[in-house]
């Protein structure tokens, strides 16, 4: 599972993503707690975010809707339970349609500083094998490797701007 620069994995009932991006820690934490960053990459190809809430602090909520070219929409949510600036967010993430809104995830987010670079690992928990085959069945491996892909590109013209 992945693709050349994201790799995805599962162990039991846990979603594993890792990818190195070429910015320092600090901007690449920013592009996942400012909104107005996130605006710009989350989601699949060819979809526009509108990030309605998004508190990042333990009990703050956030929820975004993915507009797809289809004219479909697709809400997610959830709860932050933990923030460490610059190393780690642990969050319930919510695919907001039912079925699937009944499976909560808890994801844990780490950021690696690699001298200038930045490893981000995504470990999922679903509740569980069923839940966790649900939301790849749904698209999510996909769906997060070009959102990932999205996130590289908006990556490098924040940091081509930073220099």
């Amino acid at each position: 599972m992945g693709s050349e620069t994201t790799t995805v994995t599962t162990e039991g009932t846990e979603l594993v993503m890792e990818r190195v991006f070429n910015a320092p820690r600090e901007l690449v934490w920013a592009a996942f707690t400012e909104a107005e960053h996130v605006r710009r990459w989350w989601g699949p190809k060819g979809t526009t975010v509108t990030v309605v809430e998004m508190d990042v602090r333990p009990g703050g909520t956030w929820r975004y809707v993915t507009h797809g070219p289809d004219g479909q929409d697709a809400p997610f949510k959830g709860e932050y339970l933990e923030v460490v600036p610059n190393e780690r967010i642990v969050r319930t993430f919510v695919f907001d349609v039912e079925p699937f809104n009944d499976h909560s995830a808890v994801e844990t987010l780490t950021f690696e500083d690699l001298g200038g670079r930045t490893k981000v690992s995504t470990r999922s928990r679903y509740s569980s094998r069923e839940a966790l085959d649900g939301a790849l069945a749904a698209g999510m491996e996909q769906g997060a490797t070009e959102t990932y892909d999205r996130l590289a590109d908006i990556l490098t013209e924040l940091t081509t701007g930073l220099n």
